[in-house]
């Protein structure tokens, strides 16, 4: 299964990505292996995912949300985690 995922920041900045392996994908995040536009900002918190069966649906969910103002993303996110609570934290 493909999983499109927003992440944040304590900050609340947001990062939407899409993976095949969300907790190998977030644990990279959270030891700082992604260079770039995560690792700058401090984005390692999964905030949101969605399921998708084929990484074709995964990618155009991916681009729909990236595509919205943060106002939207932000009702996404808060409409299934109101508090922004870290959802790795739930992991074994």
């Amino acid at each position: 299964m493909i999983k499109c995922h927003p992440m944040a920041s304590r900050s609340r900045v947001l990062y939407i990505g899409v993976t095949g392996d969300l907790q190998r994908r977030v644990e990279q995040h959270k030891q700082k292996a992604v260079e770039g536009f995560t690792q700058k900002y401090n984005v390692t918190m999964p905030v949101y995912y969605e399921v998708a069966n084929d990484v074709h649906a995964a990618l155009a969910r991916e681009k729909q949300i990236k595509g919205w103002r943060r106002s939207k993303k932000v009702a996404l996110i808060e409409s299934m985690n109101p508090t922004w609570k870290d959802l790795s934290s739930e992991w074994s």
